[in-house]
C-alpha cells in the first residue's frame, strides 16, 4: 500500500507572459541535481506567431531551485538550430553520465508533424551553462529517449519509445559500447532491424499507448522507471475515451530488460483543475523524478500547460510493486475462507449470505450479515466469533426482517428488504444503518437501534426504523460516527457516485434527517476507483485520524476493490491521506465468481491487539474475513499525509 500526494505548491511553474519563449505553456520537466541545486529542463511554448507555420514552436527551457519546489532563473537553453529540429525541441530527459550531462529531447524536423519527421536528439553539456554539442540520434520515428546513469556490465544502456506516432508504439531497452554510437546511423539501422528483441512488454491491451517518462533511477531493489500509460489511446471496441495515467516499473539491476515489479495501475491521473483544463485537457504526463532520502518526487506536466510535482514514500511504493512479494496486499485471508455461506435448508438465507457489518462487545465479535432468500428478499442474520476468524455460533433465524412499507417487496422476485448493514455501539445502544429497498422506489437509508442489554440477551426488540435520506434520492452506504464532533453527530452516506456527510443534532431519527451532501470522497479518473465509491465499515479512531475503508468500482472492469483514507480527527469531512492503490481486491474464486462477479464488499471491521479484521461479502454470495496489522494501513497513510 502506498500514497501518492500532490505538492501543495502545484503548479510549480506556469507560463510567464513576459518571456516570449514560454508565454503560452510550460510542461514536461526533467530534473537533475547539480551541486546543491536542482536544475530543471522543460518544454516551453511561445504564443503563436502569425508569420510562422506552425505558429507556435517549442524550445527547451532551463530553471534552477534550491529545494526542488521553487524554481527561478528561467531561460531558453536548447532552441531549434539544425534542420532536423527547425520546427521545435520538445520533452527533455536529462542524465549525468561519465562527466557530462546528456539532455535527450524530441526533435521536430518537418510540418505537419508525423512519423517521418519526429525523432530523438541529444544535447551535451559539461556544466549546464551551455551546450557543447548536439546530435540527431535516431533516423526513425522515436521519442522520450533517456540514458541510465551508469554502465551495466560495461555497456551503455538507454531507453527509447519507438514508433510513437503509429499504432505499434513500444518502449525499448538498448545497449551501446560507446556514447557516440547513439548518434550513428549505422548503429541504429542494425539495432532497429532487431527491434522485437529490444521491447519492454508493458502493455495490457493492444489499444493502450506507452511512453517513457522520467530517466530511470537506481534503488537497492532495482531500476525504477516512471512512465506514461494511456488507456484506450487507439480505437477500441468499447469506444472508450483515452485516459492518461502515470505508472511505474521496477527493472533488474543487472539486466534492465527483466521486469521484477510494477504498479497495478495509475499512480496519478487527471484530478485537479490544472490537470483537467489547459492547452490539452485531461493530461498528466511524467517527465522527471528525483529520490530525496526515502521520498520519490515525480515531476509531471498538467494539461500540457503547467509543471507539477507529486511525491510518494519509496519503500511503500517498491514493496507494493515487487512481483516476488507474495503479500503485495496487506490483508491476509485464512485458508478456510469463506466463513459464512448460504444454508439451503434455511429459506431466508438459502440464496446468499454477504456484506457483513461487525462490532466487538466484551471480547466477542458479532457479525451482522445480509441474507437473501430465493425470492431475493434481504434480511439480517447474526454470527458470533471469539477469535475474530472462526464462527462459533450462528443463529438459525434472522435477527432483523423487513417490516415497514418502504422495505416490503412491491415487485415479484425483485430485490427488496434490508440490505448492507453498518453497526455502531454508541453509549449503551447499538445503532444499525441499512439500505431499505422495496424493489420499485430508489434505495434509501434507514436507521434502527436496540438496547445493548436486550441484544446480549438475544431479545431482538429493535426500534421502529426511520428513513433518514430524502425522498427520490438514491442514497445508501451509511453509518454514524461513534462520537460527537463539535457537539453534533456526523453521518456518512453515498449519493450517486460519491461519499457524502452531514451533521445532525441528535440520534432521534424520527426528527433528524440528512439534508446535505458534504463532499468527502469521489471517484478518480483512470484509477481502480474510477466509477464510484462508498464507505465500507464505520471509521476507526486512531491517534493520527479516523481510518475509513471504502469500496471503489473501476469504470472499465466493474471490479469492486477496497481503499483506505485517513480523515481529520477534528473535522472528519476532511481527507488527510488516501491510498493510491487498493488495499484489498478480489483474488479468490469465491470473490471472483458468484451472484455478482469480482466483488469484495466489507461493511464491518474490528481492531484487536493492533490487528484489523475486515468482514466482507465475496461476489455477493458468501462472507469472508481478512486480517492485517493496523500499522500496515495507518503508517503509509500517515506518511502520505506529511507529503506534499
Amino acid at each position: 500500500m502506498f500514497v501518492v500526494k500532490r505538492s501543495s505548491h502545484n503548479p510549480l511553474l506556469v507560463p510567464y507572459h513576459e518571456h516570449h519563449f514560454e508565454s503560452l505553456a510550460v510542461f514536461n520537466m526533467s530534473v537533475v541535481r547539480h551541486g546543491k541545486n536542482y536544475v530543471g529542463f522543460y518544454r516551453a511554448m511561445s504564443h503563436p506567431d502569425p508569420l510562422e507555420n506552425p505558429q507556435s514552436r517549442s524550445v527547451i527551457g532551463k530553471t534552477e531551485s534550491r529545494d526542488g519546489i521553487h524554481f527561478e532563473k528561467r531561460i531558453p537553453f536548447i532552441e531549434p538550430k539544425e534542420e532536423w529540429e527547425k520546427y521545435g525541441c520538445e520533452d527533455p530527459r536529462a542524465t549525468f553520465f561519465e562527466g557530462n550531462y546528456y539532455i535527450f529531447y524530441t526533435a521536430l524536423g518537418g510540418y505537419p508533424f508525423g512519423k517521418d519527421n519526429v525523432k530523438s536528439a541529444v544535447a551535451v553539456s559539461k556544466d549546464l551553462k551551455k551546450v557543447v554539442s548536439r546530435h540527431l540520434c535516431t533516423p526513425f520515428n522515436s521519442k522520450a529517449m533517456t540514458l541510465f546513469p551508469e554502465r551495466i556490465h560495461g555497456k551503455i544502456v538507454f531507453l527509447l519509445t519507438v514508433d510513437p506516432d503509429t499504432d505499434h508504439s513500444r518502449i525499448t531497452v538498448g545497449y551501446a559500447d560507446r556514447i557516440d554510437e547513439l548518434w550513428s546511423e549505422d548503429f541504429w539501422q542494425k539495432w532497429y532491424a532487431e527491434i522485437d528483441i529490444h521491447v519492454l512488454d508493458l502493455k495490457r491491451t493492444q489499444y493502450d499507448h506507452l511512453e517513457i517518462g522520467a530517466p530511470p533511477l537506481k534503488t537497492k531493489d532495482g531500476w525504477l522507471l516512471i512512465y506514461s500509460y494511456i488507456q484506450t489511446y487507439f480505437p477500441n471496441p468499447e469506444r472508450a475515451e483515452p485516459t492518461f495515467g502515470t505508472e511505474a516499473v521496477l527493472l533488474e539491476l543487472g539486466n534492465p530488460h527483466t521486469i521484477i515489479g510494477r504498479t497495478k495501475g495509475s499512480l496519478l491521473s487527471p484530478e485537479e483543475l490544472y490537470e483537467r483544463r489547459g492547452a490539452v485537457s485531461e493530461i498528466v504526463f511524467p517527465s522527471g523524478a528525483i529520490i530525496d532520502k526515502d521520498i520519490l518526487h515525480i515531476y509531471y506536466g498538467g494539461a500540457d500547460n503547467v509543471i507539477c510535482r507529486a511525491s510518494v514514500t519509496l519503500v511503500n511504493l517498491i514493496k507494493t510493486m515487487q512481483l516476488s512479494t507474495p503479500d503485495r496486499d496487506p490483508f491476509v485471508r485464512p485458508p478456510y475462507n469463506p466463513i459464512i455461506t448460504p444454508i439451503p435448508s434455511h429459506g431466508w438465507e438459502s440464496l446468499a449470505t454477504f456484506n457483513p457489518a461487525a462490532i466487538s462487545i466484551k471480547g466477542k465479535t458479532y457479525i451482522f450479515y445480509r441474507a437473501m432468500s430465493q425470492d431475493n428478499t434481504s434480511t439480517i442474520g447474526l454470527a458470533v466469533s471469539s477469535d475474530n476468524l472462526t464462527i462459533e455460533e450462528r443463529l438459525s433465524a434472522p435477527i432483523y426482517v423487513p417490516r415497514e412499507d418502504f422495505e416490503m417487496k412491491k415487485k415479484e422476485n425483485g430485490n427488496s428488504g434490508c440490505e448492507d448493514p453498518r453497526v455502531m455501539l454508541i453509549k449503551d445502544r447499538i445503532y444499525m444503518c441499512y439500505t431499505a429497498y422495496d424493489g420499485v422506489n430508489v434505495p434509501r437509508v434507514a436507521v434502527t437501534s436496540i438496547d445493548l442489554k436486550d441484544f446480549l440477551k438475544r431479545n431482538f426488540v429493535w426500534a421502529k426504523p426511520a428513513i433518514i435520506t430524502p425522498d427520490g434520492v438514491d442514497d445508501k452506504d451509511a453509518c454514524i460516527l461513534e462520537e460527537k464532533i463539535k457537539g453534533k453527530w456526523l453521518i456518512f452516506h453515498r449519493i450517486g457516485l460519491d461519499i457524502c456527510a452531514d451533521y445532525v443534532d441528535s440520534l432521534d431519527f424520527e426528527k433528524e434527517k440528512v439534508d446535505k451532501c458534504i463532499a468527502v470522497l469521489g471517484p478518480r479518473t483512470g484509477m481502480w476507483d474510477s466509477n464510484k465509491v462508498g464507505i465500507s465499515s464505520p471509521p476507526i479512531k486512531t491517534k493520527y485520524g479516523w481510518l475509513l475503508f471504502y469500496h471503489g468500482v473501476s469504470k472499465r472492469h466493474n471490479t469492486y476493490r477496497i481503499g483506505a483514507v485517513l480523515l481529520d480527527l477534528k473535522d472528519p469531512t476532511l481527507v488527510l491521506s488516501r491510498s493510491t492503490d487498493p488495499v484489498f481486491e478480489p483474488t479468490e474464486d469465491y470473490e471472483k465468481v458468484g451472484i455478482v462477479n469480482n466483488v469484495v464488499f466489507p461493511c464491518g471491521a474490528v481492531v484487536k491487539k493492533n490487528k484489523i479484521y475486515i468482514y466482507y461479502g465475496g461476489a455477493d454470495k458468501v462472507v469472508g474475513v481478512a486480517q492485517c496489522s493496523l500499522a500496515d494501513i495507518v503508517d503509509p497513510l500517515v506518511r502520505g499525509a506529511k507529503l506534499g
